[in-house]
């Protein structure tokens, strides 16, 4: 078998697909598999000729677009240490991940630039202009790729010095990069406000995008529309490496994906495969599909008749499956869990949803079920070569902390060996922190983080994540987040304040009656919650939040800045 590392894998896309479209930005530069694999070995003799060398850092700061790709390649192939970074991430982080890890050139796109200038550091030495990347041997000479912050000629051949030394021989060889080589350094801006480096290495990023073999085969004649940050590693690994080891093509928008813009770019692309975050989907569903059915009294009465609901929810998947395109055959769904009312939907409508678990320290799945196997509320079974086991399991329930081990577990964190003796345990098994439980046929359920269970008044397990689900099906509530204060539950929520206008005539009413209503509004949600859950896991009051959530990057709620207000 060939050997994962990233010089392999460009190779052999550039030899069995040179042709196809490897990336291309919607009505932009198609870029082939030769072409893309020549312009990374324009970049790596770039980044040699200022000195950087294996197990260097090099950070990658940008919105997605093709070069960004042509970056990320460049670094790892050459056996360098690339450190992307999420472009939503505070001016003050991106300079502490900058200074943290020691980066010594910086790969930026223009929107971002000023951010980058800045900070201080003592190591970086070169930033590079990322959209305007002009890769001809010509241009490489004249150094228009750059900005160059000097370090002077002495320094410069210091480094290239080293080069040699790594390398083991003079200049005319190269370094052998080896699979349980670091390849990229992953800051995770998490819901505790603690952000880590996690450490991947070849092996662990690339066998995890062979493994997704067992969810969905990918072909040649695939096209992928990129929506998310290509610096989070679900879409890096399962939207970008994994495309590229099959000869897919993957497009980017060139402008923020507004519906409108998204509309656009899914009529041209007409993907058949995307990826997506549930908060994508679940909008599509309140602002699009529910008012549908509430148009009138009639339909919205015989909705709630299961086998009508069915009928009415297969037309509607009709209609949107044409809204994606019209060639849509899978549509992945991870970050964080799917609200109960919109995934029952996408059963119901035929549309070809795929679900899946990971975490960054995973490289990122671990489980996943592709559109065939689907099963409601579960994220599937385990995926080939990972192992996963439930410790500590509660004597009634059975759930307990999920443990992964596999060749995609991390390496550990960069530059904290604590931390990683925290999460990794001797016999190689990552302790994820989240509470799950198998089912008799092995697909895994997620009941929510080990840290957020509350326990009850006769020591019950209370996930405030599955209150969150049921809160997140009344139509009124944008978002919600349950916590406990003084031995009670509390939820807190976001409403949806244009369809509680809607609702009850804002411009006829006082803000006096309004606030009543949203009271008693609320008070009548919390009754009906509490009808849903066990009487252990009642809410005692909901709190209106005026203002969105704080969220990370990848739209999970920042929970720690909400307890104990």
């Amino acid at each position: 078998m060939t050997m994962l590392t990233f010089k392999n894998i460009i190779e052999q896309s550039a030899e069995k697909f040179p042709l196809n479209v490897a990336l291309t930005k919607i009505d932009g530069e198609a870029i082939s598999y030769a072409t893309f694999y020549n312009r990374v070995q324009t970049v790596i003799q770039f980044l040699k000729d200022r000195g950087i060398v294996p197990k260097d850092k090099v950070a990658l700061l940008s919105e997605n677009m093709p070069n960004w790709g042509i970056a990320y390649f460049a670094v790892t192939a050459m056996g360098a240490i690339i450190v992307p970074i999420l472009p939503d991430f505070h001016a003050s982080e991106v300079q502490h991940i900058l200074r943290h890890s020691r980066c010594k050139a910086v790969f930026v796109s223009a929107r971002h630039l000023d951010t980058i200038r800045e900070g201080s550091y003592e190591a970086i030495h070169t930033i590079i202009r990322l959209d305007d990347l002009n890769l001809t041997e010509e241009n490489v000479r004249k150094d228009v790729l750059a900005d160059i912050l000097e370090w002077g000629d002495q320094e410069i051949q210091r480094i290239k010095h080293a080069a040699k030394q790594i390398a083991g021989k003079e200049d005319k060889s190269e370094y052998r990069v080896q699979e349980d080589d670091v390849a990229a350094i992953i800051y995770t801006s998490g819901t505790t406000g603690h952000s880590k480096g996690v450490m991947l290495s070849h092996k662990n990023i690339l066998s995890d995008a062979l493994s997704t073999k067992s969810i969905i085969e990918l072909t040649p004649d695939d096209r992928l529309l990129s929506i998310l940050p290509l610096a989070h590693t679900y879409e890096c690994t399962i939207g970008f490496i994994t495309p590229l080891m099959h000869g897919c093509s993957i497009y980017y928008l060139d402008k923020v994906p507004t519906p409108r813009i998204l509309a656009l770019a899914l009529e041209k692309v007409k993907p058949t495969i995307m990826l997506s975050v549930p908060l994508v989907i679940e909008k599509i569903y309140k602002t699009r599909i529910l008012p549908e059915f509430r148009k009138n009294k009639i339909i919205q009465t015989l909705y709630k008749l299961p086998f009508i609901r069915r009928r009415l929810n297969a037309i509607a998947g009709q209609k949107m499956m044409k809204l994606f395109g019209g060639s849509l055959r899978f549509f992945g769904i991870g970050g964080a869990s799917l609200a109960p009312d919109v995934e029952r939907f996408l059963i119901e409508a035929h549309f070809p949803y795929a679900i899946g678990y990971g975490l960054t320290e995973t490289a990122p799945l671990v489980a996943g079920a592709g559109p065939d196997i689907i099963r409601f509320r579960s994220t599937g079974p385990v995926l080939d070569g990972v192992e996963i086991k439930i410790v500590r399991p509660h004597p009634k329930s059975g759930e307990g902390e999920i443990l992964v081990r596999g060749p995609n577990v991390m390496k550990g964190y960069y530059n904290d060996p604590d931390l990683t003796k925290e999460v990794l345990d001797e016999e190689g098994w990552f302790h994820t922190g989240d509470l799950g439980i198998f089912d008799s046929d092995h697909f895994l359920y997620i009941r929510g983080r080990s840290k957020n269970m509350i326990v009850g008044p006769s020591g019950e397990n209370i996930y405030p994540e599955q209150i969150e689900a049921i809160l997140s099906e009344f139509d009124c509530i944008e978002e919600s987040l349950v916590h406990e204060e003084n031995s009670q539950l509390i939820a807190h929520v976001n409403l949806n304040y244009e369809l509680i206008d809607q609702r009850f005539g804002v411009t006829r009413m006082t803000n006096q009656a309004m606030r009543e209503k949203i009271e008693e509004l609320l008070e009548d949600i919390r009754q009906r919650l509490n009808e849903r859950v066990a009487s252990y896991a009642r809410v005692k009051k909901i709190v209106e939040e005026t203002e969105p959530f704080k969220k990370t990057p990848t739209h999970k709620i920042k929970r720690y800045l909400y307890l104990n207000q």
